[in-house]
């Protein structure tokens, strides 16, 4: 699971929780742990002053389109083909996730009206990008985007294509949603945004900062977030959002992910299973790649690259599907979906990656 970065119930998350749980499990209104996890966050993010938290990403995702729309007056937003940003009717057009795994990306129930007003554009397409804004600048409210795709499987952005989003949404007055609910905590201690020094206008977190319990957030500057009821006009409510047990959970996976080491480590084995899948395909002379980000990757069949959705679906899901059922009879438990990430986490040992590598040469030999 991409948010146990720990690994499965990890001792002093568990800990964490059962302390918490003394005190109660849900008082509908803020708490003092809710408090002190928002300050640890703005405390992470370069421009972060305010905090929502919130149950899920999707709820993270929703709530900053509607402020951004708030914000802006606008009502046209930007997404990026394979992006998935949660379930609501606004982000549910050329969605990635369980939408592109079952051929379904425009989900039904999802009115016409209202998908008209979502704009797509190709990952890592920055002309695509400056099009829509030339044609539509004045009306986008914001551009989304996961900043390292996670959802087509793992995909990179491209040299320079976040640095022209945030080009190109400052010229046009529009924002810039960072969506790092799996990035976020999981590649450094403050997520993309620090990796790669840009400052988004909104940023939506989730899963890891739960520790393994419902929790996400929407995070920004005071100057938006001071949109957000009951300070502003933009309404907002969730009777458990900021649960204090999930809250305790993710307050120690913060605490124990500032721990030396950890990204080192993280990065040392993701880069110890890359070496190793890669030459199990040149070694079985199987066509594929493998995408990797730190602690996240992929294994694509049938294709040199992937940079975007198109070439994302080009894959050998066939192939894939056989190769996730090989692994599994090896004891190894990959996601089942071709266009999912896979994750390393600190329980995992150097044996652990070795073991790993070694199945997929067994499987893909049978399967060659």
């Amino acid at each position: 699971m991409g948010p146990l970065i720990l690994g499965h119930a990890y001792p002093p998350v568990l800990q964490a929780v059962q302390d918490a749980l003394r005190d109660g499990t849900a008082f509908g209104a803020p708490t003092a742990r809710e408090v002190q996890f928002a300050r640890r966050l703005c405390e992470a993010f370069p421009g972060v002053e305010r905090v929502r938290a919130v149950s899920s990403g999707t709820e993270a995702t929703m709530t900053a389109i509607r402020l951004a729309r708030a914000f802006t007056g606008r009502t046209k937003i930007l997404k990026f083909d394979g992006c998935y940003h949660g379930h609501s009717d606004s982000l549910l057009v050329r969605a990635g996730s369980g939408a592109l795994t079952f051929g379904v990306p425009n989900s039904p129930g999802v009115p016409e009206a209202l998908a008209s007003q979502t704009l797509v554009a190709p990952f890592n397409d920055g002309e695509q990008v400056q099009a829509w804004f030339a044609a539509n600048g004045d009306e986008i409210a914001a551009v989304i985007i996961e900043p390292i795709a996670g959802n087509m499987g793992v995909v990179p952005p491209a040299p320079g294509f976040l640095e022209g989003l945030r080009e190109v949404t400052a010229a046009h007055g529009a924002l810039l949603v960072f969506d790092e609910v799996i990035t976020g905590f999981r590649l450094t201690y403050g997520g993309v945004q620090t990796l790669r020094g840009i400052r988004p206008d909104l940023t939506c977190l989730g899963k890891i900062i739960g520790g393994g319990l419902p929790l996400a957030a929407l995070a920004g500057p005071a100057e938006i977030m001071g949109r957000l009821a009951p300070v502003g006009p933009v309404y907002q409510a969730g009777t458990l959002s900021g649960n204090p047990l999930a809250v305790a959970a993710g307050l120690e996976m913060l605490t124990q992910l500032q721990r030396p080491g950890v990204y080192p480590r993280l990065e040392e084995l993701g880069a110890r299973l890359e070496d190793g899948v890669r030459g199990v395909l040149q070694r079985r002379r199987v066509r594929g790649c493998i995408n990797r980000v730190g602690s996240m990757w992929t294994l694509f069949f049938g294709v040199d690259e992937v940079t975007d959705a198109a070439t994302a679906e080009a894959s050998d899901t066939q192939l894939f599907a056989r190769y996730f059922r090989g692994m599994l009879a090896e004891g190894i438990y990959l996601p089942p979906s071709a266009f999912e990430s896979a994750f390393v986490s600190l329980a995992h040992s150097d044996a652990d990656i070795d073991l790993t590598i070694e199945a997929a040469d067994r499987v893909l030999a049978a399967l060659a």
